[in-house]
């Protein structure tokens, strides 16, 4: 009898533990997906990346954080670190990076194959598909998995120009505002040694993504574009710039704020990105223009401008030693509340549908601009990392002094650039 006894406190006892485990408050895990508890870890001492602009926002925000958990005595650093080197940056080293950071979309592959990214918790993950977009849940998804938390729908770039100098009318065509800012003796920028913009160029004439081979980091595939009107676009390009070689400078985006600063300005106008828009906005005031790409005149057709688009991801390193407290960050930093404020403060648009539809997003020039160019975009996913170098040589092959850009040199140019990007 004892021993029956005995037999039946030891299964109940193991009754109980298993109901503990199952409703318990305290459990914590590492992988991110399979946590029992969101309560923060107590003591938590977290860094964050975020873009140098954004610094004080981001930090105005984190402090909101650690506000709604007073009893957890939780410390954030944010430290500036771009989107577009994060990737590089957490592989580095891990352990010595961010525990929550923002990153480009294009960049989820690399996290994913290299184990470094943590999932979103699943107590979380059903929130997050529904508060935003369908298309950026889908650039955060991996094997049928959310890896990260969308924080933008606008990571592309759109026209700025000093309308006191250029006109709406100017605005529209490529040559209409090459000519415009002869006239102003003021510089167009556009970054073609980048990757990112250099891509519009061949874009525009045809050439698309169509994805991976195989494996996130396998041989980028294209379609099947035509050769001859791809190369045709790349003529018509390199002829504007060498043409307007006086006002046409490639350089970096920033130099756009940076000369429209001046007094006088040296900028009438430049391709640039959503994350300087609101600097930009303060500066040129009632004079700022703000437009989708334009279009260039190819074989006597006026052909769009296609870019590039894509979506900003913040990201959980799953090497942090607070796995709770970075979900439940990340969570509250890509929600609607700090989502709209971006919005309002940094001109970010929102991948969170209610904070899309607000007056703060539908009036805003810069946003505006960029959604109206996302009608004329590749997106940003299924990108191998090899994709950027050879892709900004060939930008930087257009508008060199001493560029050749005769058909033939340009077939040869544009074949050596895909090869680059299947072998590299």
């Amino acid at each position: 009898m004892k021993r029956i006894i005995a037999m039946i406190l030891a299964v109940l006892m193991m009754a109980t533990l298993f109901v503990g485990c199952g409703d318990s408050d305290d459990v914590k895990t590492n992988d991110g997906a399979s946590a029992t508890s969101l309560e923060p870890e107590a003591g938590a001492t977290l860094k964050v990346w975020a873009p140098d602009a954004a610094l004080d926002v981001f930090k105005g925000q984190c402090d909101k954080f650690i506000a709604q958990y007073p009893d957890a005595n939780i410390t954030i650093e944010v430290v500036a670190q771009g989107e577009g080197d994060a990737a590089t940056n957490l592989l580095n080293d891990p352990q010595a990076a961010a525990d929550v950071f923002s990153f480009a979309c294009d960049q989820l592959n690399r996290l994913s194959d290299a184990g470094v990214i943590m999932p979103v918790n699943t107590k979380l993950a059903e929130d997050v598909t529904a508060r935003n977009s369908a298309e950026s849940i889908s650039a955060a998804t991996l094997n049928d998995m959310l890896l990260a938390y969308p924080e933008t729908g606008d990571n592309g770039y759109y026209l700025v120009y000093d309308k006191s100098l250029i006109t709406d009318e100017d605005a529209q065509t490529l040559e209409g505002i090459f000519e415009a800012c002869r006239k102003a003796n003021k510089k167009f920028i556009v970054d073609a040694g980048s990757g990112f913009y250099a891509c519009m160029f061949p874009f525009t004439g045809g050439l698309k993504i169509e994805g991976l081979e195989g494996e996130a980091n396998d041989v980028q595939k294209f379609n099947d574009y035509d050769e001859a009107e791809v190369v045709a676009t790349l003529e018509a390009f390199a002829k504007l710039f060498h043409e307007y070689s006086d006002i046409f400078f490639s350089t970096s985006p920033d130099k756009i704020s940076a000369g429209l600063a001046e007094d006088p300005s040296t900028v009438a106008a430049g391709v640039d990105g959503s994350w300087n828009a609101a600097t930009v906005s303060k500066i040129l005031g009632e004079n700022y223009g703000a437009a989708k790409l334009p279009t260039i005149n190819v074989n006597g057709k006026d052909k769009q401008i296609i870019s590039m688009h894509g979506y900003k991801l913040i990201g959980v390193n799953k090497s942090s030693k607070f796995p709770n407290a970075c979900q439940l960050l990340a969570d509250y930093l890509s929600g609607e509340e700090c989502q709209l404020e971006r919005a309002e403060k940094l001109s970010w648009g929102p991948s969170n549908t209610t904070a899309a539809a607000s007056e703060v997003v539908t009036s805003n020039p810069a946003i505006s601009a960029i959604l109206e160019q996302a009608q004329y975009t590749i997106p940003q996913v299924n990108i191998a990392a090899t994709f950027w170098t050879p892709m900004g040589t060939l930008g930087n092959n257009l508008c060199k002094e001493d560029a050749k850009y005769d058909t033939a040199t340009l077939t040869e140019l544009l074949n050596k650039t895909i090869a680059n990007i299947k072998d590299e």
